[in-house]
């Protein structure tokens, strides 16, 4: 376990100081899981008393839960910054997969307390991740939806049956659970195999979604018997 140990006992904001031992409690959850890890082992990393880390923090229960909703908060605004007005609806998309990637990959700690540890100690935890997924799936829904809206020129075929060229809602919708899914277990693929840059996850994922969603607005479908 790398050390964010400062000196001991230096008065600081509070604010700062919590930051300090969030810090701390993310990597000690991320490292050796939630109940593993231990109120002492965070308080000596953080360079800090344990009775401090419960007079700022509570309990173990809400020192994780604020540990998740800190770390889903960066994980979006990482993912909204990235994403200009400017750019057509696939460059949005890409800019938005490749900042999600590069995330999770310089995050290891973080991601592995979003998607590994959160999930698996069920409620409350996981409902705060489940905020967070439908949150970025909301905005990966906006992205889809005005992709749609930009257009391909429908096939010259016939359309699947029962279905327009146009994308219907609940289909938009679909595709952006779908996708939100397929980047979550991309990541964790690519942070355990090692070696594969956010570059290349996103350029697997883009190529995988974006051929498909392209088909789909061209009025193209597998054949469903």
């Amino acid at each position: 376990m790398s050390a964010v140990k400062g000196v001991r006992a230096k008065r600081m904001p509070r604010a700062v100081r919590e930051q300090q031992m969030m810090d701390a409690a993310v990597q000690t959850f991320g490292q050796r899981g939630y109940r593993a890890a231990s109120m002492d082992e965070i308080a000596e990393l953080a360079g800090v008393s344990k009775p401090l880390v419960y007079l700022y923090l509570n309990s173990k229960e809400e020192l994780f839960t604020a540990c998740i909703r800190r770390e889903a908060q960066r994980l979006t605004e990482a993912v909204q910054a990235a994403i200009q007005p400017g750019l057509t609806a696939d460059e949005q998309m890409w800019a938005g997969l490749e900042a999600f990637f590069r995330h999770a990959q310089e995050n290891p700690d973080g991601w592995s307390v979003l998607h590994r540890q959160a999930r698996t100690h069920g409620e409350p935890f996981a409902a705060e991740v489940s905020r967070m997924r439908e949150e970025i799936a909301a905005f990966v829904t906006v992205l889809i939806g005005a992709a749609a809206r930009q257009g391909v020129p429908p096939a010259s075929g016939a359309a699947c049956s029962n279905r327009s060229a146009e994308l219907a809602d609940r289909d938009i919708e679909g595709l952006a659970q779908a996708l939100v899914g397929a980047a979550e277990s991309l990541a964790g693929w690519a942070n355990d195999a090692g070696g594969i840059s956010a570059k290349e996850a996103a350029g697997l994922l883009m190529n995988f979604a974006w051929t498909g969603l392209g088909g789909l607005m061209q009025g193209e479908c597998w054949p469903s018997r």
